[in-house]
């Protein structure tokens, strides 16, 4: 019966110990949503008021950077939208895109009609994968495809 009760005292410790660890890694930790709303301002805001100062003359680039009904989301997104400039027309020909912050950390550019494509996790401050989608994708609307 000492074993059993022994074994019943360790099982409990062990218990408080976990949860005395998890409070802890909470109280230390950053709320996940914080941090993906920095690294989407950080590299893909910034990306995006790059490209569009230069390319202004033949793509216009716009972005819509705090959807209301994600202003507290815990996974934000950031919505783009890439299209041609055809002269004195009122027709613009363009495309919306949307990057998402996966709770997983990874982050994906994707639109209807395309498959998403991984651009990086928020873990790495580097914009060097998602500013070549966005020239691919920028070259693609000059093109008119």
């Amino acid at each position: 019966m000492s074993k059993f009760k022994d074994a019943l005292d360790r099982g409990k410790e062990a218990r408080r110990e976990h949860e005395e660890k998890v409070g802890n890694e909470k109280a230390e930790g950053v709320d996940f949503g914080a941090q993906a709303r920095a690294w989407l301002n950080d590299v893909v805001v910034a990306s995006l008021e790059t490209a569009r100062a230069d390319v202004a003359g033949e793509v216009a680039v716009e972005m819509d950077t705090a959807p209301r009904r994600q202003a507290k989301a815990s996974t934000p997104s950031i919505r783009f939208r890439i299209s041609r400039k055809r002269g004195t027309e009122k027709e613009v020909v363009g495309r919306t895109f949307t990057v998402n912050v996966q709770l997983s950390g990874q982050v994906s550019v994707s639109s209807p009609g395309m498959v998403a494509r991984e651009v990086g996790n928020i873990g790495d401050k580097a914009d060097e994968r998602f500013s070549s989608l966005l020239a691919e994708l920028i070259e693609d609307a000059a093109k008119g495809t």
